[in-house]
Parts: structure tokens; C-alpha cells; sequence
């Protein structure tokens, strides 16, 4: 009799285990994970975690308006940078903008017209880089095209 106890106790738990790892499956941005997102006008256009984030993939801005919001939120493991800074950079790594931001809210914003004022000389491919306190080395988020059509090549 106690065996057959047992064995309900176990499929239980082993029905609750499985619910849970269901559960999680369903979680958009991965705990403890390190990944980013960016958006145009509130809109995600790229969305990278873990072991993705190695391909760096390419924003078209061809369709944006000048007066368009680009912005990132970059994770370190569940948690808000410090000390964040945005670059962009030409093909040859030129420093063309940087943009330091405060340690307050998630979202990092800038003006797409600040982004296509750095391509005046023939510059198709700019290089968006993050870097922070925790991530000092910086990374390159993503490509930016101003030139072709499409919001993100993926």
C-alpha cells in the first residue's frame, strides 16, 4: 500500500516539475541572461539573447523618419547597466557619436536623424556598439544600413 503511495507522490511531483519548466519556457526576456533589444518608435526591430547575440545582424533605417526614436535596452543578466554608453562607429571602427546615459530608466533613446547625419560621407554601414561599467570592453549590437529597404535583416 505504501508503495503505491510513493509512486502518486512521485508522477505528482514529477506533473508539478514539468508545469513549471512549461511555465518558464513562455518568459520573454530569460532570467539571468544577457541579451538587448532595439526598438523604432516603441516598435522591436531586433530582439538578441544569449548565445544569438554572437551574429550580428543588420537595422535598416530607410524607412525611418528623421525625427524617429531609436532606442536599445541591453540586460546583464536581468539587471540595468551602469555608467551605459551608445557608439556608433564607421567600417574601419572611426568613432562617429557617442551617447553616455544616466543609470536611471531601461531605455537608452536617440534621434534616427542623429544617426543618418553620420552617413553624409557615403557611409552605407554604421556599427551600433554598447558598452557599460559591467561590459567595459563594449559589443557590437547590430549594423545599421541607411541605404536598403526592410527594418531588420535577420
Amino acid at each position: 500500500m505504501s508503495n503505491i503511495i510513493s509512486k502518486t507522490n512521485f508522477v505528482k511531483r514529477l506533473t508539478g516539475l514539468a508545469f513549471c519548466a512549461l511555465l518558464l519556457s513562455f518568459s520573454t526576456v530569460p532570467a539571468g541572461g544577457e541579451g538587448f533589444e532595439i526598438y523604432l518608435n516603441n516598435k522591436v526591430v531586433l530582439q538578441q539573447f544569449g548565445n544569438s547575440m554572437d551574429k550580428i545582424k543588420t537595422v535598416s533605417l530607410e524607412q525611418a523618419s528623421p525625427d524617429d526614436q531609436l532606442a536599445i535596452v541591453y540586460y546583464h543578466c536581468g539587471k540595468q547597466g551602469k555608467n551605459r554608453t551608445v557608439i556608433i562607429k564607421d567600417e574601419k571602427d572611426n568613432l562617429l557619436k557617442k551617447w553616455n546615459f544616466k543609470d536611471e530608466g531601461a531605455r537608452m533613446t536617440c534621434k534616427v536623424k542623429d544617426i543618418l547625419g553620420l552617413e553624409k560621407e557615403n557611409r552605407s554601414v554604421l556599427k551600433l556598439y554598447y558598452s557599460s561599467s559591467e561590459l567595459p570592453e563594449g559589443r557590437q549590437l547590430a549594423s545599421i544600413n541607411t541605404g536598403t529597404k526592410g527594418v531588420a535583416k535577420r
